[in-house]
């Protein structure tokens, strides 16, 4: 079951996609979910670049927590295609992105 918000995640996407996007906002933000979101957003990230499919989630998610070895935002925010994954992920998790980003536009 995911544990953190589409909403949140989205927010995260709108973040990492803005071209003078502050990396400490983006850092900060991360930093203050707890870390059963954090081990979601990470899954959510995994299944939208094909490491885990839909149907493995919690699996993704216990990983997330149990590989948890530098802090989430390092780990994330180096990923290269951070918001690419998201989308994908949310999208792959049957999430319609396009009502979450409304909020956002």
């Amino acid at each position: 079951m995911l544990e953190i918000s589409p909403r949140k995640v989205v927010h995260i996407i709108f973040q990492a996609r803005e071209k003078n996007w502050a990396e400490a906002e983006l850092h900060a933000f991360i930093d203050a979910l707890n870390e059963d979101e954090q081990a979601s957003l990470t899954a959510v990230a995994w299944i939208g670049r094909d490491t885990y499919d839909p149907e493995d989630l919690d699996e993704a998610i216990e990983m997330a927590k149990m590989e948890a070895t530098t802090p989430t935002a390092d780990y994330l925010i180096g990923m290269p295609l951070l918001a690419d994954y998201l989308e994908e992920g949310l999208e792959r998790l049957g999430v319609d992105v396009a009502d979450e980003e409304e909020d956002f536009l």
